[in-house]
């Protein structure tokens, strides 16, 4: 009778007890943040806003992406072009060829701004690699910690790059983010922290406060903790206006 007593009680634990839930992966994380910011609807737009002197517009259908910007020069109009066929340069309407070093440094600059205004979308790119890292407390606030790496194939000119983003536990949305970068004219880190929230036809955008370490011998991963402590410099803000987005349907 004994034995039927601890058998019963071992069964009504295992009942009571609660099931464990699953520990998400980064692919997970990064798939419900971009969810939470749009999702496809990203891949399927006509998205237009100005940042500082320029008009950007964004067109994305069926994997194929036009990427423009405008601005003049003098009396001069520029246009600029990124798609999947290359990057091309207009000004007043006549097509400049240029050399490819040039062409590499406008690319990188035209696909920059592109890419920042539609984050986290483009985190499941195939040259992506994703690296979940040990979660942290920002602000009080709890943080999935997403380590990003790109591969040299696909991965643009800036390939090298390192990326850390902080997704909020509680509403899956990238709160901050960190980079490091390696160019011409010399290399550092950045530190975002997002501000300005809004909805625009379904997809999230945000603005950003840009701050910059003191010095470069920061480890990127730990910027955070500088963040915390109030000891990055405000470098700039990057803020997007005159937000319009036009829904394509396939």
């Amino acid at each position: 009778m004994r034995y039927l007593v601890v058998i019963f009680s071992l069964v009504l634990f295992a009942c009571n007890e609660k099931p464990k839930s699953k520990s998400l992966s980064a692919d997970d994380i990064v798939n419900k943040s971009i969810a939470i910011s749009g999702g496809e609807k990203f891949g399927n737009s006509k998205i237009e806003f100005d940042f500082r002197d320029k008009h950007y517009l964004a067109k994305r259908s069926k994997g194929n992406f036009i990427l423009t910007r405008a601005f003049k020069i003098d009396e001069d109009s520029v246009f600029d072009i990124l798609s999947n066929e290359g990057f091309e340069r207009f000004i007043n309407a006549d097509f400049i060829k240029l050399p490819d070093s040039t062409k590499v440094k406008y690319t990188a600059s035209v696909n920059s701004v592109h890419y920042f205004s539609v984050l986290p979308y483009g985190l499941n790119d195939g040259a992506v690699n994703k690296k979940l890292l040990r979660g942290v407390t920002v602000k009080g606030q709890p943080y999935y910690k997403i380590n990003v790496t790109f591969n040299e194939d696909g991965g643009g000119e800036d390939f090298e790059d390192v990326f850390i983003y902080w997704i909020n536990k509680n509403t899956f949305k990238v709160d901050y983010l960190a980079y490091s970068y390696n160019e011409d004219d010399g290399k550092g880190l950045r530190f975002r922290e997002s501000y300005n929230e809004r909805t625009t036809n379904g997809l999230r955008f945000v603005d950003y406060n840009n701050y910059k370490p003191k010095d470069n011998t920061i480890v990127l991963s730990n910027l955070d903790q500088l963040f915390e402590t109030d000891s990055l410099i405000l470098l700039s803000k990057i803020e997007l206006e005159n937000i319009s987005v036009d829904l394509i349907n396939n």
